[in-house]
């Protein structure tokens, strides 16, 4: 095999004669084919060429007379035969990176016939490699990172070129790698890529970023290499290696006494060269005992050490002046990274405490005095608050807001002016202000005063609930038919008791107590009478053990009820029901009741006076009432014009048309009285002679004060709507017409009609 390959490359790169180059199989004669005459399998040939056409190879048939036919892949394009020697000879460029092999067929046909004289044979023509392709990196720049101050040696990235060239062809996709620029810093393994560090002092603070040239080269030791480069920027990771420094040696705060404790009332300056996240600044007093009054806290943004207030200062005291060392440094720091002669960093502190006018201050932050209560006038406690500047000035008192039963005198303490009751308000929480006299500023402060109402024994025990027990007619003797407790609004204290008895009017039940703050209702004697009482009434005295104890008076109404063989109630009267209610409850309904009879009482006597009052207009006869009319305007056929006449004197008549007439004196009037018109159409010349005889009469009134009583239409069925002696029984006129007129007649309607007037008299 080996010696058919170099037969191939003296073929090919040789000049061998065309004869020699014809290669037969190697096999041939060993296997002594006798049904093939094809002799050649496989050819070859290098990439790249050039020069058309180039001899690839030669087929041979041992058959005569024969015509060299090749199909297949490109075959009379890229590769074309000769058909009487067989030569194969390629006319196209061919690149093994795009396609190495080419299959194809052979065929040997008569010249005449075109008849197949020899089987198709299938063969390769392999392309051979040259080294026509460079090493190509898979980015053309690249960014890594690694540590400051990292030791030699450490591995920094791997890099990675790709040749495309055949590597099993002379080394032509082997490839080595160098750095042709920034090899000072960094070294390459020139077989992996892979770049480590070649010092071990990279600063960040000094250079963050390097970049180096890497150069990436096929066929080593060889001439006519093919190279590419990459650009590679190492970035150098901070880490915490800088210690921080003061920026000034001396920090000087003026601070007022009057701040408050939590307070900034300073910063101290620093300087950190790394980068944010490695600044883990820690301050400290070398005294510890200015710890007492100041705290510095680190500003975690900016780094910078603030000065925070513990204590209350006092320009007044002892201490308003501070001078204190303070110590910065970073215990997160990587020290053998670090500079060894810079670890810490000192400055000089110092706080000037400033004079300002304070408010008086309190004795105690807040104060608590018991008092007992149902007491009046008793002084439970005294506050009490001092300037605290050099003045040393008076202080006055007030409570805010203000109270009426309860006061501060001038000197502090605190006056109860009126009983205050626990179980209404067991607590009461004042506020004292206190003001300095005199001040410009008028200071002043404020402390809480809690005033305890502490409890005495002044509510008797009660019922906890309104029991409502029932017992069966049949019950047994010295059964329990009720388990009861008590409550006591006061406060409850350690070994409270309640004691139960019986009133000494039992009945036929009894009370046990349980000596447990309960007792039992037990039944005496069992099995009641039908015939007798349905309902019992227990009165139970309740007792506690305060000081002073007392005692109430609860009583059980118990009903006694029908029940089945089973024990169950079927039947008990509602009686019981109402004999259990309390006795708060029966006197409300009794108060209830008082106050509905005295509203009905006064609603009575009111009626009567107003009664006694209308007996002049109610008893006048409508003639009376005539001479009092001022105008009845005429209406027209049924209109409801009534703002020109008094409507209570009508409605007078009409209240009074069922009452009996009174004889009336029938003295001289001013008017002729006129019998009125039977017939509605008469009205207009009654009026006329009413007007004639007034004209015409010199004794009696002109007639602009005659009382008009206007005409109102012939066509009205009801005639004239005059109220003047409407209410006589004998009218003939019917007036329930009205209510045919629609709503606007109804309110006369309901005046004169004659449903309306049977209803009244009736």
């Amino acid at each position: 095999m080996k010696l058919l390959w170099l037969h191939l490359l003296v073929c090919i790169f040789g000049s061998a004669p065309l004869a020699l180059c014809t290669v037969e199989n190697p096999w041939q004669e060993r296997h002594h084919r006798v049904k093939r005459g094809w002799i050649w399998k496989e050819m070859a040939t290098p990439e790249g060429q050039t020069r058309f056409p180039f001899r690839i190879g030669t087929l041979r048939s041992d058959k005569p007379n024969g015509k060299y036919v090749l199909q297949g892949e490109f075959a009379d394009t890229y590769f074309k035969v000769d058909e009487v020697s067989g030569d194969v000879h390629g006319w196209e460029t061919l690149d093994r990176e795009k396609k190495s092999t080419y299959n194809l067929t052979a065929l040997l046909v008569d010249k005449t016939t075109m008849k197949t004289l020899e089987p198709p044979e299938t063969f390769i023509i392999r392309v051979i490699d040259i080294n026509d392709n460079a090493p190509i990196f898979k980015q053309e720049s690249y960014n890594v990172s690694v540590p400051e101050m990292s030791k030699h040696g450490t591995l920094v990235t791997v890099i990675n070129a790709e040749d495309a060239d055949d590597p099993t062809m002379s080394g032509n996709a082997i490839v080595k790698y160098t750095i042709i620029h920034g090899q000072e810093k960094f070294y390459i393994n020139e077989d992996t890529g892979q770049i480590y560090t070649a010092v071990s002092n990279l600063d960040r603070e000094e250079q963050a970023n390097y970049e180096i040239i890497v150069q990436a080269k096929d066929s080593p030791g060889q001439n006519g290499g093919l190279s590419s480069t990459a650009t590679v920027t190492i970035h150098l990771k901070d880490i915490n290696d800088n210690f921080p420094m003061f920026t000034e040696n001396q920090f000087t705060f003026n601070v007022s006494e009057d701040r408050r404790v939590g307070d900034v009332i300073g910063k101290l300056l620093v300087i950190d060269i790394d980068e944010p996240q490695n600044r883990n600044t820690k301050y400290s007093f070398l005294k510890q005992m200015y710890e007492e009054w100041f705290h510095i806290k680190p500003n975690q943004e900016t780094n910078e050490g603030l000065l925070i207030l513990k204590k209350p200062l006092n320009f007044e005291g002892d201490h308003n002046k501070f001078k204190m060392t303070v110590d910065a440094t970073d215990y997160s720091i990587n020290v053998g990274a670090a500079r060894p002669d810079k670890r810490k960093s000192l400055t000089e502190v110092v706080v000037n405490v400033l004079d300002v006018d304070e408010p008086p201050e309190f004795t105690q932050p807040y104060y608590l005095f018991p008092f007992k209560e149902n007491k009046k006038d008793i002084f439970p406690g005294t506050v009490s608050a001092k300037d605290p500047d050099k003045e040393k000035r008076s202080v006055k008192y007030s409570l805010k807001p203000e109270r009426d039963d309860v006061i501060i005198t001038k000197e502090g303490t605190i006056h109860i002016k009126k009983p205050f009751d626990r179980e209404e308000s067991a607590w009461l929480n004042l506020t004292v202000i206190a003001e300095e006299i005199g001040s410009p500023t008028n200071k002043a402060s404020s402390a809480v005063v809690y005033l305890q109402v502490q409890d005495e024994n002044d509510n008797a025990p009660e019922l906890t609930y309104p029991y409502v027990p029932r017992v069966c007619e049949n019950v047994a003797n010295e059964h329990v038919i009720l388990n009861i407790s008590a409550t006591d609004k006061d406060e409850p204290f350690p070994g409270m008791k309640f004691t139960f008895s019986s009133a000494g009017h039992e009945n036929n039940f009894t009370v046990q107590d349980n000596r447990d703050n309960t007792a039992s209702i037990k039944v005496k004697n069992g099995v009641f009478d039908p015939n007798e009482a349905k309902f019992y009434y227990l009165p139970i005295i309740i007792a506690d053990n305060g000081k002073p104890p007392l005692t109430s008076t609860n009583t059980l109404t118990i009903t006694v009820c029908k029940c089945n063989e089973k024990g169950e109630f079927t039947y008990c009267e509602e009686a019981g029901k109402l004999a259990a209610v309390s006795a708060s409850t029966i006197v409300i309904v009794l108060v209830s009741i008082l106050l509905i009879l005295l509203a009905v009482i006064l609603a009575v006597l009111f009626i009567r006076r107003m009664q006694t009052k209308s007996p002049l207009i109610l008893g006048k006869n409508p003639a009376e009432i005539h001479e009092q009319l001022v105008t009845y305007d005429e209406e027209g056929g049924g209109e409801m014009d009534t703002n020109s006449y008094d409507v209570s004197v009508l409605n007078s008549v009409r209240r009074n048309v069922v009452m009996p007439r009174y004889e009336v004196d029938p003295g001289p009037t001013l008017y002729a009285q006129v019998q009125k018109p039977s017939r509605t159409g008469d009205m207009f010349s009654v009026i006329e002679a009413k007007k004639d005889e007034a004209d015409n009469d010199g004794e009696e009134l002109p007639y602009d004060t005659l009382h008009i009583f206007g005409y109102e239409g012939s066509e009205s069925n009801v005639e004239s709507l005059s109220s003047l002696e409407s209410g006589s029984s004998d009218s003939e006129i019917d007036y329930d017409v009205l209510n045919e007129w629609g709503p606007r007649f109804k309110m006369l309607a309901d005046m004169y009609g004659l449903e309306h007037l049977e209803e009244f008299a009736y």
